[in-house]
């Protein structure tokens, strides 16, 4: 079996140990010396964490303090060193006081076997369907819900729902009610409540596809009576060409490319380029390579992603539209936590 063909092995696709293969991977040999000021730097941020809680001082100090330890300690270690040293972070008291919030807890436990799943972006949306997870959390744990619900990771999500519902009307205005769009990874479709185009029934199709079956039954729930047809699919089924769903206007994925290799990554952007209509625009967006929260989403959240610079963006960009006549843009959200790749069809 090839590489590929494990890397879009349908749910596999995203698990922790698959990330981790990716995210942790380096050639830069360990230095002597290097994971014991590892470890001992990555006990005495806990330590101080520990004691802070223990003193039920202000709990935004406290996280604050120890997002920014976890993000220098990931900073200043190789990866093969950060990798090690995660697991202390995560067997240690501060992980159980981190788990009080439901969100934390939620990305760790994962309970439905993989990363980032639409019920724990559900937390960053703060939609009511998470509530009664928020109403039984004991009081520290919605403090630190508070917090990390705030961070600038969570915020550029926001930010990214809104601006895929506004490119969504903004094609359907250009295509005068006759637009087709394509939504791959889709989870629950939130961006959806927030188009007015579908509200004003102004979007002839839309076809949201997701690996997750809980994800697809909520979207046909949530969307009956719309022109949004929630569909069971992967990226595998995508690049592998078992379902066939005609052209579009505007393909996105929103929070895939955070979970691929470039060489998926390449291959799935190139199918995406196929199945877009003549003028058709194609988008895609992954996390930053300079996060602040990455340190935080790796050890208490166990939720590792494959963070990428403006470089790599491009990167995967020319190399999946080499030969096509495109024009290829890069824009960043407003707090530059999450990057975007935009290719138009020029023709």
């Amino acid at each position: 079996m090839s590489r590929l063909d494990i890397a879009i092995d349908g749910e596999s696709l995203i698990t922790p140990d698959s990330i981790a293969s990716e995210v942790f991977s380096s050639t830069d040999p360990i230095r002597d010396g290097e994971l014991e000021e590892a470890r001992a730097a990555m006990a005495l941020h806990l330590r101080v964490a520990e004691q802070q809680f223990q003193q039920d001082g202000d709990v935004g100090q406290t996280m604050l303090r120890l997002f920014t330890a976890m993000n220098a300690v990931r900073n200043r270690y190789s990866p093969k060193v950060w990798e090690q040293v995660i697991p202390i972070a995560q067997n240690h008291a501060v992980a159980r006081y981190c788990h009080e919030d439901p969100f934390t807890r939620w990305s760790f436990e994962k309970p439905r076997g993989y990363s980032g799943d639409a019920g724990l972006l559900d937390f960053i949306y703060g939609h009511s369907s998470v509530q009664p997870l928020l109403d039984a959390a004991s009081p520290l744990g919605k403090a630190i819900h508070g917090f990390v619900s705030q961070a600038p990771a969570c915020a550029a999500v926001r930010e990214r729902r809104d601006l895929l519902a506004q490119f969504v009307d903004d094609v359907a205005s250009s295509r005068g009610g006759e637009a087709e769009i394509l939504t791959i990874a889709a989870g629950h479709l939130r961006e959806g409540s927030m188009s007015q185009a579908l509200k004003d029934k102004t979007i002839k199709r839309w076809i949201a596809l997701d690996q997750d079956p809980m994800s697809v039954g909520a979207v046909a729930s949530e969307f009956h009576g719309t022109v949004v047809e929630a569909v069971n699919g992967s990226v595998g089924t995508v690049l592998k060409r078992a379902q066939s769903f005609g052209t579009f206007d505007f393909v996105y994925a929103a929070g895939l490319y955070d979970y691929l290799a470039d060489e998926v990554a390449i291959k799935l952007t190139q199918r995406c380029l196929q199945m877009l209509k003549p003028h058709g625009t194609f988008l895609f967006a992954n996390f930053a390579d300079e996060i602040p929260d990455d340190g935080y989403m790796e050890t208490f959240m166990n939720w590792a992603l494959l963070l990428r610079s403006e470089e790599d963006m491009w990167r995967i960009m020319r190399a999946a539209s080499e030969g096509l006549d495109v024009e290829c843009t890069i824009r960043f959200g407003q707090n530059k936590n999450i990057v975007y790749g935009i290719i138009r069809k020029l023709s």
